[in-house]
């Protein structure tokens, strides 16, 4: 899918389905820019000259995201494509969940999306055109053991997408969100066999995603193909939430 011309700011961008997405619409002829937090050398694998470009940026803070869009908007003139990605997980009991693993989880999964979307939304609404792509999860529809917190910020990504959609519609600015069952990245990785056992005898598919294929998912909502598609939550999950 073409997107050439057009300029994207993906966060989380330096591994998984990130990267992923970055890669995509890079190939795709888009300038993209990512975030990353600590990792640099990661982060350096992915940078591609003038096409692919890194930011050092915390997206649960409002003023690192702002600059980001100011930075972006400078370089390349225009925002077309935002993809908030950004997320982590801190998964426990909630009668053993912390304060700050509850905050944690809201503040880079929820208020990550808020912070980068605002700035953003001000340049697309002046320039009448734009997309937004919200990387939810399952969790956030059919809830997880274990996962009271990331469950609420992806639930909330949700209600953020609906909403945010039917404020933007007018000016030619659309929102979606991908629900995303289990893929194969680092944070799947590190699952215990058992838990991986039983997640895959809950998929009808018999198998957990790959980061490409999310990706190219990821390219139809973004792309033209989809311009009468606002306001929706596509579930790629091999069936797990039927």
């Amino acid at each position: 899918m073409s997107f050439q011309d057009k300029v994207a700011i993906v966060t989380g961008g330096s591994r998984g389905i990130g990267r992923a997405i970055v890669q995509a619409l890079a190939a795709g002829g888009a300038k993209v820019a990512f975030t990353f937090v600590q990792n640099k050398a990661l982060a350096d694998e992915v940078v591609l000259g003038d096409t692919i470009v890194g930011y050092q940026a915390d997206v649960t803070s409002f003023d690192q995201a702002k600059e980001l869009v100011r930075q972006v908007r400078e370089k390349f003139g225009r925002i077309d494509i935002l993809v908030n990605n950004a997320g982590i997980t801190r998964d426990k009991l909630l009668l053993r969940m912390s304060e700050k693993d509850w905050d944690d989880v809201i503040d880079t999964n929820l208020k990550g999306a808020f912070n980068l979307s605002k700035p953003v939304v001000e340049a697309m609404v002046r320039q009448r055109s734009g997309t937004i792509l919200n990387i939810t999860s399952i969790s956030g529809i059919v809830g997880m053991p274990g996962q009271v917190n990331y469950s609420s910020s992806k639930a909330g990504m949700i209600g953020f997408t609906k909403a945010l959609a039917k404020e933007l519609a007018k000016a030619n600015v659309r929102v979606n969100a991908l629900a995303l069952g289990f893929v194969e990245t680092d944070m799947t990785a590190v699952l215990k066999e058992e838990f991986r056992t039983m997640a895959l005898a809950q998929i009808p598919l018999g198998r957990f995603g790959k980061a490409d294929n999310m990706a190219e998912v990821a390219m139809f909502l973004l792309s033209e193909k989809a311009n009468y598609i606002t306001g929706q939550v596509l579930q790629v999950d091999g069936g797990l939430a039927i």
